[in-house]
């Protein structure tokens, strides 16, 4: 949660920085004037002090930008101030502490950790050999030392710290980048399903009906009997086809919406209603079956039930045959389902892979982890080949 005091600095950057830079300069100008007394009675002149404090803090302006740069101007400034009779104490240190957390936080451990090598290497001779005070070897070394590894270690924990919310942030919004983008594929995937069928339900029963239409117009006037027969299987079929439209695009309703269709979904099991009605337009379809008949997914047994759906009517619509076979075989854990009609007198059918048709099969079969061929034999006719997993 963000707090006034961090909202105030990072909408007012320059205010902050002067502020931290005058406080500091006042600080370590008021630490070497404390320190200027010597035992001996003498005082070391203040102006060097504000000069080098001046000079240290004014570096400090660049800490972010410049962190190692800012480290041994710093540094410089507080071992002339050392050599110059002050003692060194954290007010005087602390222009070069600051810098040392800056570099810190800004650069690698390796590089932090050189930087506190390197100025305690620089500090710590000079405050052993010109110290005028004659502290004990303990205080001259390991002082100095343990106020320069403070922020370092401050700084590195801070940096640590970023470094693992930054972490924590992109995972949050990786995972709900991923989650959109399954949502998005998950609603791809639904109107690509909702489509297919659409497309089988209308392709099949439209070629059905305009097939006994163009028939019933044909014999209306020379067999006025047929045409009432044929015109009474046209009623089924566009009735059929109006209650299977509403089973799909009730697919669209909520799950808990009481108008929602109860018809269960088409399968292998109604292969005989598929066949009479295109008994009506003249096409005899012959149903075999291989192998013991074993229960199917619901998924797989209306993507067998599509798939032959879409075949034949492909065989109305661009085979002129009177005739198309069905074989349905059964192994311990597939099912191949093979369409042929014999195309010996009819027009070439479309290639393989092209229209709506065939790619809506290929993608039915490849939904439940089947596949499908598409081919046209040497002797003539047409064939369509699926082979799908009993439990996908």
């Amino acid at each position: 949660m963000i707090t006034d005091w961090q909202r105030f600095a990072k909408d007012h950057p320059r205010a902050v920085n002067a502020t931290v830079v005058l406080a500091v300069f006042a600080l370590s100008v008021m630490g070497s004037e404390w320190s200027s007394s010597k035992p001996s009675g003498e005082r070391v002149e203040w102006w060097p002090a504000v000069l080098l404090e001046g000079v240290a803090c004014a570096a400090l302006w660049w800490r972010r930008s410049h962190p190692r740069t800012v480290v041994a101007v710093t540094a410089a400034c507080v071992n002339t101030g050392t050599l110059a009779g002050y003692l060194i104490t954290p007010l005087l240190l602390g222009p070069v502490m600051i810098a040392l957390y800056w570099l810190a936080i800004r650069t690698s451990r390796a590089t932090a950790r050189i930087g506190l090598f390197g100025v305690s290497a620089l500090v710590v001779p000079t405050a052993v050999l010109a110290d005028h005070y004659d502290h004990p070897l303990f205080f001259r070394t390991v002082g100095p030392v343990f106020w320069l590894l403070v922020p370092v270690a401050w700084g590195t924990t801070a940096r640590l710290r970023g470094a693992y919310l930054e972490a924590v942030h992109a995972r949050a919004e990786h995972a709900e980048r991923t989650r959109d983008e399954e949502a998005r594929h998950r609603v791809a995937e639904e109107r690509m399903r909702i489509a297919r069928d659409l497309h089988d339900v209308v392709a099949h029963h439209l070629a059905l009906a305009n097939a006994l239409a163009g028939t019933a117009a044909h014999l209306a006037r020379s067999h006025p009997d047929q045409t009432r027969r044929i015109l009474g299987d046209l009623a089924d079929t566009t009735s059929s086809a109006l209650r299977e439209l509403k089973a799909t695009v009730g697919l669209l309703r909520q799950a808990d919406d009481p108008d929602a269709s109860l018809e269960p979904s088409p399968g292998l099991g109604r292969l005989s209603e598929l066949t009479a009605a295109f008994a009506s337009t003249g096409l005899d379809v012959v149903v075999a079956t291989e192998g013991e008949a074993r229960p199917l997914a619901p998924s797989v047994d209306l993507t067998a039930f599509r798939i032959v759906q879409e075949a034949l009517t492909n065989v109305t619509k661009h085979a002129a045959v009177k005739e198309a076979r069905v074989l349905v075989s059964y192994s311990k854990d597939k099912v191949r389902i093979t369409i042929d009609d014999d195309g010996s007198k009819a027009p070439a059918p479309p290639a393989p892979g092209s229209g709506f048709g065939v790619i809506g099969m290929r993608e039915r079969a490849s939904s439940v982890g089947g596949r499908l061929q598409t081919y046209r034999r040497p002797e003539g006719g047409f064939t369509v080949a699926t082979e799908l997993p009993l439990h996908p």
